[in-house]
């Protein structure tokens, strides 16, 4: 059986030493996050997830959801009872405005949260994720009507939310969809058509799902400039707040998925369904793409929350499988044979791993903190500062974040041998769960698109610019501190490679766009390695200092300074490749007919 332990320490370091979010005080909601309040909640919410969570995992993949004949849906046991649970915790209104019921706590914490959640049950963590997406569409599109109706039974948790854009002809390519919305005469809408792959789309948790729905109106544009965004619940909302009649939306089936089958994936079927506009007509897309963005960087997360379960339970199995001898001779003499771990194959699997969690996690908060400073810094070129980086980011972290999430339960499972391959030990399981984040909310290959394609080249190029400098100043600071020489010198020559690709793109990508699309990907993960190694040098700073100035945890910062380095040697050292295949152009990707395939 699989185990979890939420990295409440390292989360703590992450918030208090390298991003110290206490000077951010100024902040709305910052003030009240203490170190001792954050400690609070992060051991609090470390403990749910352990122990309620956790325990659900596997049993939840084993059953998955159940669809009855009236369109309705169990969720497998435990589940409901522990959503009950965590809407009690007030877990769901951690990060919610305070005005709605929320605890208004910053964006970071939440991000933490998200981590254990998704590592304690990916699928559990499904049902309340997408209602903050949903939420952060209301809150800024809505109308002071719609924000009262809706919010407070969401923040509250008694209600879920969902985003419905794919249907069974269009998924990425959200001009061809065909969900029409007729104008009805009291001023609401009637929603019909047929929408597929909706995480939580029904479910028996929440006594409402309320959601979010790309149609067109009958006088729409075509293509993408011509999709409204409709908030339609599953059952309507009487003048005093009580819930009224079914609304026409109903679950045709489950999909029958890979994994997270504890969530329960929807076709839903709208049939005149009353809808009520959420933002302007024709304006859908820009309203989504909030809960959309918002989503990208929680499925980054995943990626994180799966990569740092699978290391744990592959860290525990390698110290207690014995098999074979050291290459340096017995390290066990007393055993038949020595721990696997002394192997340096099982080693380099692990510190793969360990070495993009720790930062990773530190990248996923400063992420997490740019969308606060975007929205809440005093300072309106902060603001504008912090929404460029945060842009780029955003692809990043959700397409690199989920590669290598799959890529590391891959690697973990391997550790464990043929026993990673049985379903008790649960480590298939992380590998199937891991899979779907590199392809729902836009697949990978569209977030390396998105990077290439409009993110650099947004506001003249004004982000990534400041990233380049931002990244450039940090080395500055430190280039003559001769501890940090294994951390500077290498994230030296990664943003000078990531800064020749950029060019590269600017010189060769405007005559022939095929080469943007050919190296889209290798410069997303380009800049992955740039950014994991920022953390790490920003990680071994403090590690160092405190080491320096007599830390009372010697042990946990000098593993800092190790686990780092290792990545710095072993890994950042790819953007050299990564380059080369981005100077290798189109030609030859092209060049082969379609009918030879």
């Amino acid at each position: 059986m699989p185990t979890y332990r939420a990295p409440v320490k390292d989360m703590q370091f992450v918030l208090n030493d390298v991003l110290n979010i206490a000077q951010y005080s100024n902040l709305p909601g910052y003030a009240e996050a203490t170190p001792d309040l954050v400690s609070a909640i992060l051991e609090e919410g470390g403990k749910f997830c352990e122990n309620e969570l956790q325990p659900l995992n596997l049993s939840g993949d084993h059953e998955g959801c159940t669809r009855h004949e009236d369109g309705s849906v169990t969720t497998p046991k435990g589940f409901k009872e522990a959503y009950q649970k965590y809407v009690e915790g007030g877990w769901v209104g951690l990060t919610g405005p305070e005005e709605f019921g929320g605890q208004g706590m910053p964006h970071v914490i939440g991000m933490c949260m998200e981590e254990m959640l998704v590592s304690s049950n990916m699928a559990f963590a499904m049902y309340p994720g997408l209602s903050q997406g949903a939420m952060a569409s209301i809150i800024i599109e809505g109308t002071d009507e719609q924000k009262a109706k809706y919010l407070p039974n969401m923040v509250e948790g008694s209600w879920t939310g969902t985003m419905n854009l794919t249907e069974p002809h269009c998924g990425t390519d959200l001009g061809l969809l065909r969900t029409k919305a007729e104008p009805n005469d009291d001023g609401t809408f009637a929603i019909s058509g047929t929408k597929i792959f909706i995480s939580a789309g029904e479910h028996d948790m929440s006594d409402n799902i309320i959601h979010l729905v790309l149609a067109k109106l009958p006088d729409a544009p075509k293509g993408v400039k011509g999709i409204s965004l409709f908030i339609v619940p599953k059952f309507l909302i009487n003048e005093d707040g009580s819930l009224g009649e079914r609304n026409g939306v109903t679950c045709g089936s489950i999909e029958e998925k890979m994994g997270i089958h504890g969530n329960s994936t929807c076709v839903l079927n709208y049939d005149g369904a009353t809808g009520y506009m959420l933002g302007e007509p024709h304006k859908g897309l820009r309203a989504m793409f909030i809960m959309m963005n918002a989503a990208r960087l929680g499925v980054g997360v995943q990626g994180l929350g799966l990569s740092e379960v699978s290391y744990q339970n592959a860290v525990e199995y390698a110290n207690d499988r014995v098999q074979g001898r050291s290459l340096k001779g017995a390290t066990a003499p007393d055993k038949p044979a020595d721990p696997i771990i002394v192997h340096p194959d099982v080693r380099r699997n692990l510190l793969n791993s360990r070495s993009f969690n720790e930062a990773a996690r530190a990248a996923a908060s400063w992420a997490a903190l740019l969308v606060d400073l975007s929205r809440k810094a005093e300072d309106e070129k902060e603001r504008e500062w912090a929404d460029d980086i945060v842009g780029l980011l955003t692809p990043v972290i959700k397409g690199v974040f989920t590669d290598r999430g799959y890529e590391n339960a891959t690697a973990a499972q391997q550790v464990f041998g043929g026993h990673g391959y049985i379903s008790e030990w649960g480590m298939e399981q992380f590998v199937r769960d891991a899979r779907i984040a590199q392809i729902y909310e836009g697949t990978n290959g569209i977030q390396a698109l998105d990077l290439v394609g409009r993110k650099l080249g947004a506001n003249g190029g004004r982000g990534i610019q400041a990233f380049f400098k931002y990244v450039s100043e940090i080395i500055a600071e430190n280039k003559d501190n001769e501890t940090l020489n294994d951390f500077t010198g290498p994230l030296e020559k990664a943003i000078g490679d990531l800064q020749t690709a950029t060019f590269w793109f600017m010189q060769n990508a405007m005559t022939n766009p095929d080469n943007a699309g050919a190296g889209s990907v290798a410069y997303m993960h380009l800049f992955g390695h740039v950014l994991i190694g920022l953390m790490w040098t920003k990680i071994a700073k403090v590690s160092a200092n405190a080491l320096a100035n007599g830390t009372e945890d010697p042990s946990f910062h000098e593993n800092k300074l190790l686990v780092g380095r290792y990545y710095m040697k072993r890994r950042i050292i790819e953007t050299n490749a990564l380059l080369a295949e981005i100077q290798a152009g189109s030609d030859e990707l092209m060049a082969l007919d379609a009918a030879n395939f």
